[in-house]
């Protein structure tokens, strides 16, 4: 089933104009979070590779979007929806377990993925499988282990719903809904879920400083980590072999590409808000930054793909992972995991 909706995205993507050479189309209206309702880069952050080409930004679509986001009626079942599995408490990771639980009581085979700062994002998925944000809800939306639905079966409940009926005739202009539409929703929703304001953001604005122990462990980051880990948005989306064991179960970016050269590459997930969205790793095995921060000062598996930059481990003194764990913590984003505008909606 997974390698077909990889198909069907395929196919969408190759009549799509790369996102980062279009300019935004971003429409200003009125609205009770703001008195202008745009996409807000910060200031420090690079050009967003999304751009809401042919999909733009409007407060009606957002909201219409959160309430998808939030609606167990896109499951199969009506049991789970999407913030079951991605909670704004734990930085819309799941809440703090290995593997969420879909319909009908399947498991998943993968953590699921913080959301945060998507619309900077190439690929989406552990392996990135998906390359856009728009077609990224497929996978969920289908799959047996998470909502179990069909995109057909999908669009017949929605278009009975006469709350959606309406959302979507304000947020689109249209009488009937598409399954186009609803992935437009979402993106929207999604591609706004920014975090810009941690510590780590205050102290590059001048506004404050950090610690002693956060200041050594941010000079240890940049010197150990900052290779994959990148600022400001504390990833470089690329995709490598952590060394985590050396015969992987799950093979990975592989499954996508069908290299060998792949086995057992993982997105580099990025480390915002790192201290609420833990285990850590493709499968969730690590439970707290103590474990990672041993794993990587002296438990990487040697294998034939395993990242250069890891051969010998980061050697990290008890003293040094401590710090860098400090360090870490700076970049929790408490206006993000509290914000109101990304919170269960209430139906009126």
């Amino acid at each position: 089933m997974r390698v077909l909706t990889y198909l069907i995205i395929l196919f969408y993507m190759v009549s799509c104009k790369k996102e980062a050479e279009i300019k935004p189309v971003v429409k200003s209206v009125d609205t009770t979070y703001t008195s202008t309702f745009s996409f807000n880069q910060p200031s420090n952050f690079p050009s967003p590779h999304y751009t809401f080409y042919k999909n733009s930004l409007t407060q009606k679509g957002f909201e219409l979007g959160r309430y998808l986001f939030y609606d167990p009626i896109l499951s199969l079942d009506s049991s789970i929806s999407c913030s079951t599995c991605h909670a704004q408490q734990h930085g819309f990771a799941d809440h703090n377990i290995p593997l969420s639980k879909g319909v009908d009581k399947k498991f998943g085979t993968r953590n699921a993925p913080a959301l945060m700062n998507l619309a900077w994002s190439t690929s989406f998925m552990w392996d990135g499988g998906v390359n856009h944000i728009e077609v990224q809800p497929l996978v969920p939306l289908t799959s047996e282990h998470e909502l179990g639905e069909t995109m057909a079966n999908l669009v017949i409940k929605l278009n009975k719903n006469s709350f959606y009926k309406k959302k979507f005739k304000e947020a689109f202009g249209v009488e009937t809904i598409t399954d186009q539409k609803l992935l437009h929703a979402l993106a929207q929703f999604t591609s706004m879920l920014i975090s810009s304001n941690a510590k780590y953001d205050q102290v590059i604005a001048g506004k404050t400083s950090f610690t002693p122990q956060e200041q050594q462990g941010y000079e240890l980051f940049k010197a150990k980590c900052a290779n994959c880990h990148t600022e400001p948005l504390f990833t470089d989306y690329s995709f490598r072999n952590t060394g985590l064991e050396s015969n992987f179960k799950d093979i990975g970016r592989e499954r996508v590409t069908q290299d060998p050269a792949d086995r057992g590459k993982f997105k580099v997930p990025t480390l915002r808000n790192v201290e609420f969205t833990y285990p850590y790793m493709h499968d969730g095995r690590l439970f707290n930054l103590e474990q990672v921060l041993a794993f990587k000062s002296s438990g990487i598996q040697d294998s034939p793909n395993l990242d250069p930059s890891l051969k010998n481990g980061l050697n990290l003194s008890k003293e040094e992972q401590q710090a860098i764990i400090a360090f870490l913590k700076t970049l929790s984003d408490y206006t993000f995991i509290g914000n109101p505008m990304y919170a269960e909606p209430v139906i009126k």
